[in-house]
């Protein structure tokens, strides 16, 4: 009975949330149009509503974590599901993402994804997209910002396994910037695919900075290890424990 009563009130917000995506959506169009700051505070409020509604009709409650960078920086995090999304971009001044082509055609997402400066890139293709990733970011590095990627490329449920790769690496030299690793337990309440959302407490958490100039297969590793340990004593912390 309590997973039910559950399921329907995840239901009722997965609705809310997407009605609320539409009604800003279609408020801040006129001015998301003109200024790429009217589509900024429409995604920032996005995020605050999607925030506010997830604890009061779910009870999953959220929290962000560590020191959030406010200059310019390679922002590197675990994908576990669309809840990191929101948190991260909620939390940074300036965010832009690295973006799958595919969401373009998510209506309102994506949008004004473009207005507030996020890359689509080409999945499957490595060097070619590779390549088109780092010209499009070199273009479009006049708009100042934090750059968000997900190193896996993919959301990754917990206590599943997918490569590093190495698109983070060569942003991360083309640009000369700090990295800022971010680790997250969300897939834990948020899962990948379906309804339920589990109560609790959602983390993401910006971790002390890799400074620019280390070498690229140095740097996956550090960002990897550090990614991933922080990420599993998060999901411990929320009761799930990785299988090795």
């Amino acid at each position: 009975m309590a997973y039910a009563v559950q399921w329907v009130r995840s239901l009722v917000f997965i609705v809310s949330m997407y009605l609320g995506m539409l009604v800003l959506g279609i408020v801040f169009f006129p001015w998301a149009v003109v200024s790429p700051r009217g589509a900024r505070l429409a995604c920032v409020s996005f995020c605050r509503w999607v925030r506010w509604t997830l604890g009061w009709m779910v009870g999953l409650k959220t929290e962000v974590r560590g020191e959030v960078p406010t200059d310019e920086v390679v922002v590197a995090a675990k994908h576990q599901s669309f809840l990191d999304i929101i948190l991260i971009f909620g939390a940074v001044p300036t965010g832009k993402f690295i973006m799958k082509r595919e969401l373009l055609w998510a209506p309102i997402l994506g949008q004004y994804a473009l207005r507030i400066g996020c890359v689509p890139v080409d999945r499957g293709k490595r060097g070619a997209a590779i390549r088109k990733m780092a010209d499009d970011v070199a273009a479009g590095a006049a708009q100042p910002g934090q750059l968000i990627i997900y190193s896996q490329g993919t959301r990754v449920a917990p206590g599943a396994k997918a490569p590093y790769k190495v698109g983070t690496a060569v942003l991360y030299e083309q640009l000369g910037q700090d990295c800022v690793p971010v680790a997250t337990n969300v897939g834990v309440f948020w899962p990948k695919h379906g309804i339920y959302r589990k109560p609790g407490v959602a983390v993401v958490e910006f971790m002390p900075r890799i400074p620019s100039g280390m070498e690229r297969a140095k740097f996956l590793a550090k960002l990897e290890a550090e990614v991933e340990g922080r990420s599993n004593a998060l999901m411990a912390e929320a009761g799930f424990h990785a299988k090795d």
